[in-house]
């Protein structure tokens, strides 16, 4: 009897385990992915193995035991990393080893993670216990993956030599106990064979990250090389075409690295970062109809649910993400909200001609914005603009495709917001250092709530100049020179002082040598005194018309507008050798003014009337030939 009872006993723990393993695929198959599965069911199966391999561990340590035992260690720990239980993990291969290794006589294992492993492996070398050893050694190399220790890998010298010989079947590894005695072979939760493949692919791709993150784009690339050459699960095998691109961009060859992102694409019709890297490398040469194409698929794309991760090799525990958790991986893989895409596809539309589009584009992002269902894939990234400069946007946007009414609209949402919130006064300290301001940005001028005054008087200032305009594009002459005055009454409250000084009213000298730290509002000013200017030019006021667009151009001196038709008002006034000498100045700093970086509602929208440049120049050379 007592030769019997320990088969007997070894035989329940067998069928025991591989009755938690069977359940267990059934589970798997049953659902689709991991991720999202209800966890308390991967708890349950956890606690079941470790509730096992304590009843193993119960009794002393024999030879027909211990290759079970190393079994079902590989099956608990598997599931302990899977949910990111890293140090429960390594204790779990830690003792199960050292159990091994006092069975068959070795020095206890020194402390020393690499000294740990290197010394484990050669003295179960010759053991029967060796295949086993080599597979909880994978596990080993998946948390130092996981808890992106890729310097611990690359110190283990053996591990190029291992990974050939790593999992060679669980044949090479039975106890000493006969086939007969075996009613079944311990199962495993993954296959081992499964688990190296997916660690030496994730291995190459997390090393290929750092180098470039390191700027080795050059050795990042010919790692990468490598895993195509390796059984990758299609994911994986995007994203290393992907990176590919993203290396070959670094090193300047820009239309090879679009070629990568292609074929990443192909590879994965939801690598999205492959699309979003195409942008950006069409934006960088220049070519705007094949940028807007992309941000357009970019946000269907994003707007489809959200894509589910498999295990990839087989298997729905160790999937790709889990072992693959650096920052730096993370940063490169990043791509902005689709509310964001959603943002620049609509300003891109709107400044290359294709208004209408980017208008349509404007009021589904106000519209989701105020529905609350945002589809934020991807949350972090580029931040949108606040919602009351998304109004003036698509104010200005409105305004260009020729719908006043709905500008007008917009506008008045914005103004009826900040209209009790506005200030009397507004005095702002000039900082020592130098900075900008944009429209409702973190401006370091005075405390954070006069930043919060500044910008509610930029935004209702900004409203009422597009209202402005779009009296003026109805040549409601009288009403816009009226909004127009209600904006530079708001704007010039605003004050500078330096310590120890009187407050004054910012000019272009104090922009030009404090870095443009007052652009916007300088801006707004130049083109509401220009469009008042233009304005009192219609009513014949020609006085007020000199007056306003000379301060118009003095605020805002790349104003072509303000510029051309100061010189129509000056020809009038009879001073045609100041006209002409005006407009040819115009031209002059036209060509070299580029301002597709500010705000859409900052650009000069040339809603009212505009002056014809060849007929500005006839009258020059009439000028000149008489």
């Amino acid at each position: 009897m007592t030769s019997i009872k320990p088969i007997s006993l070894l035989n329940r723990w067998i069928q025991e385990n591989n009755d938690l393993v069977r359940k267990w695929k059934q589970q798997e198959r049953g659902d689709t992915f991991i991720q999202d599965q209800d966890q308390s069911t991967l708890r349950l199966y956890s606690s079941e193995f470790h509730k096992l391999l304590r009843t193993i561990q119960g009794v002393p340590t024999a030879a027909d035991h211990v290759q079970l035992e190393l079994t079902v260690v590989y099956n608990a720990c598997v599931l302990s990393l899977t949910q990111m239980q890293y140090p429960e993990a390594e204790l779990l291969l830690i003792q199960g080893l050292e159990r091994a290794q006092g069975m068959v006589g070795g020095q206890p294992l020194v402390l020393d993670p690499l000294l740990f492993w290197r010394a484990a492996l050669k003295s179960l070398g010759k053991s029967v216990l060796y295949s086993s050893t080599k597979q909880l050694f994978c596990l080993q190399w998946a948390i130092w993956l996981s808890t992106c220790k890729l310097k611990a890998i690359q110190d283990f010298q053996e591990l190029s030599s291992l990974s050939e010989e790593l999992v060679t079947g669980m044949e090479t590894g039975k106890s000493c106990v006969t086939l007969s005695e075996f009613p079944e072979t311990p199962l495993v939760v993954l296959e081992p064979r499964e688990l190296r493949d997916l660690l030496q692919i994730c291995t190459a791709i997390a090393q290929g990250v750092e180098l470039l993150s390191e700027g080795r784009s050059s050795e990042a690339l010919s790692i990468l090389q490598k895993i195509f050459s390796l059984p990758a699960p299609r994911t994986l095998l995007a994203n290393s075409h992907l990176l590919s691109g993203l290396c070959l961009a670094h090193m300047g060859c820009l239309q090879m690295a679009v070629q990568c992102y292609r074929k990443a694409l192909e590879t994965d019709s939801h690598c999205v970062c492959a699309l979003y890297q195409s942008m950006l490398i069409y934006r960088q040469l220049g070519n705007t109809k094949a940028e807007i194409q992309a941000l357009q698929l970019l946000h269907s794309m994003l707007m489809l649910p959200r894509s589910t991760e498999t295990g990839q090799m087989g298997s729905n525990l160790l999937y790709p993400s889990l072992l693959l958790r650096s920052q730096s991986l993370r940063r490169l893989l990043l791509v902005p909200s689709s509310l964001s895409i959603l943002h620049s596809l609509a300003l891109k539309s709107v400044l290359h001609g294709r208004v209408s589009e980017g208008v349509e584009h404007y009021l589904d992002l106000l519209a989701t914005l105020q529905s609350g269902d945002q589809h934020t894939v991807h949350a972090e990234g580029p931040p949108l603009p606040r919602l009351p400069e998304l109004y003036l946007e698509a104010g200005a946007a409105l305004l260009l495709a020729r719908r006043p009414a709905d500008c007008m609209a917009l506008c008045d949402e914005v103004i009826n917001t900040t209209l009790e919130l506005l200030p009397e006064k507004l005095v702002l300290e000039e900082p020592v250092g130098d900075c900008d301001v944009e429209l409702g940005s973190a401006d370091r001028l005075g405390s954070s709530t006069d930043q919060d005054r500044l910008g509610m008087l930029l935004w209702s200032g900004t409203a009422l100049l597009l209202q402005a305009h779009c009296q003026a594009y109805l040549k409601d002459w009288k009403n816009a020179v009226t909004l127009y005055t209600r904006s530079i009454n708001l704007l010039v409250k605003v004050q500078v002082k330096k310590k120890g000084f009187q407050p004054k009213i910012p000019c272009v000298d104090i922009v030009g040598s404090q870095a443009s730290r007052l652009n916007t509002l300088q801006r707004l000013k130049g083109l509401s005194l220009t469009g008042r200017g233009i304005s009192f030019t219609q009513r014949d006021q020609l006085r007020e018309a000199l007056r306003d667009l000379q301060l118009g151009l003095q605020a805002s001196p790349e104003c072509v507008n303000a510029g051309q038709w100061l010189g129509e008002v000056l020809w009038r006034l009879g001073r045609k050798r100041e006209a002409v000498s005006c407009w040819e100045k115009t031209w002059g700093f036209a060509a070299e003014s580029s301002v597709e970086s500010l705000p859409l509602y900052l650009q000069d929208l040339h809603s009212g009337p505009t002056l014809d440049p060849t007929d500005l120049r006839h009258r020059i050379e009439k000028l000149t030939h008489t």
